[in-house]
């Protein structure tokens, strides 16, 4: 796993250091069976990976005893970690399988990374926000994900250097597409995002030879992208 900076002052969630990844099957099994199966999702990967990972291990310590509940929940800086059933459908929206290499602009609490990673996806994700940036690499190393690759940044203008992706994910909201995004899919690839300010939808955009094709699915409700995107959208208003 790499990471731009590290600060041993900052600590994974209190959960992770001791969460074995058998703790909490019942919960995790029932959150699978009534939360995501029932809504539509069949994947077995995606639903594997669901029932494996330690979602209490990824939220802070007054939180976990409502990881496995059919919500967001705060994880401080004002940021959230989405509800089940949404990590669940961008993740099945993004088409994503063993291999793949994929760029989750917006780390958060790294539960998204974590889910992608169990998956077999080749992770590379960005965290704007440095404490986030630097627990959620410190809650990855102790679980044993040491094969995504973490950095703190500005998600906007994705990863370059590592272009192109089989799948992009965007967990916080900018209110039009970031450009740079879309040319850093591969070509049969997806952009997953939620777009727009105060009404937001999950968009998928998917690359062929020819271009872009966009389909927009359900209403949501994310953080706003925050960075370089508000200072552009600034010189377009």
């Amino acid at each position: 796993m790499s990471c731009g900076q590290h600060n041993a002052s900052v600590r994974p969630n209190a959960a992770a250091s001791t969460a074995a990844f058998s703790d909490r099957n019942a919960e995790r099994d029932a959150m699978v069976r009534e939360q995501i199966e029932s809504r539509g999702i069949s994947q077995k990967a995606l639903l594997d990976a669901l029932r494996k990972v330690p979602r209490h291990a990824f939220v802070p310590e007054a939180y976990q005893d409502l990881a496995y509940a059919d919500g967001p929940l705060p994880i401080d800086w004002d940021q959230t970690i989405s509800q089940p059933y949404i990590v669940a459908l961008m993740t099945s929206l993004a088409q994503i399988e063993p291999g793949d290499k994929v760029l989750e602009v917006g780390t958060g609490s790294a539960y998204q990374a974590a889910i992608l990673s169990s998956m077999g996806a080749e992770v590379y994700t960005i965290e704007i926000v440095e404490g986030l940036a630097l627990r959620a690499r410190a809650t990855l190393e102790v679980l044993g994900y040491t094969d995504v690759h973490a950095i703190q940044g500005d998600g906007y203008a994705g990863w370059p250097s590592e272009a192109p992706f089989d799948a992009i994910i965007v967990t916080a909201a900018p209110p039009y597409v970031p450009p740079a995004l879309k040319e850093q899919l591969q070509t049969g690839g997806r952009l997953v995002i939620p777009v727009g300010v105060g009404h937001q939808k999950l968009v998928v955009i998917e690359r062929d030879k020819t271009g872009f094709s966009e389909k927009e699915h359900i209403p949501v409700s994310f953080v706003p992208m925050t960075g370089q995107i508000q200072e552009s959208e600034k010189l377009r208003d």
